[in-house]
């Protein structure tokens, strides 16, 4: 099971979500989505939290309110942290998490730790916790299913990219051909190019 909570402080909306446990945790973090941003509290258990980046947009690109939003959402579902006040929440793309066979169920490391965010939550805000909780949903997605139909799409769209690269490469290069072509047939036209009778010598009027 996932949850799914709105955050509706931005236009358009932005979706935040987490697993119900570690064994959800455990599949997002074997299926996640290259576009994925990765919330977790520093140091201490929490739930994960994910946010998911629109095409094109960057981990720097997220407004501060959604950050917030997430932090928020982070410290809130963890037992420990939600107690705590100036905690570090740390957040990174999905392809920056690093899973070994000895790590624990839910556990995560990191591929470059220079690519490690981290925001300090001085207290908990109930006020977007409790928002934040009035939109939140219950689902059971596959996820294995939707990273496969995803790598797919995107699969496509490069094949197609490809094929119209290269058709516009194609049009160029004959685009090219023919202007050289032209240019050619131009300057063979040029009258200093262009021989008579007086050039060859033969300027008699006289018939065999």
């Amino acid at each position: 099971m996932v949850f799914y909570f709105t955050s509706d402080i931005v236009t358009p909306n932005v979706t935040l979500f987490m697993g119900l446990d570690k064994y959800e945790n455990e599949d997002l973090i074997k299926y996640g989505w290259p576009e994925d941003v990765w919330f977790h509290v520093d140091k201490v258990s929490s739930a994960h939290v994910y946010l998911r980046l629109q095409p094109g947009q960057t981990i720097d690109d997220i407004p501060e309110t959604v950050l917030e939003d997430a932090a928020q959402l982070v410290k809130a579902n963890s037992i420990n942290g939600n107690k705590m006040n100036n905690i570090d929440i740390v957040y990174t793309m999905w392809e920056n998490l690093k899973k070994t066979p000895s790590m624990e169920v839910g556990q995560v490391a990191f591929h470059r730790d220079k690519d490690v965010r981290k925001m300090r939550v001085e207290k908990r805000i109930n006020e977007i916790v409790k928002r934040l909780n009035k939109t939140k949903r219950e689902e059971h997605p596959d996820f294995r299913a939707e990273r496969e139909q995803r790598d797919a799409e995107e699969k496509n769209k490069k094949k197609k990219e490809l094929r119209e690269q290269k058709e516009t490469e194609k049009q160029d290069e004959k685009k090219r051909k023919e202007e050289a072509e032209l240019r050619s047939y131009q300057s063979l036209m040029k009258s200093e190019n262009m021989t008579s009778n007086y050039d060859t010598g033969n300027d008699s009027d006289e018939f065999m």
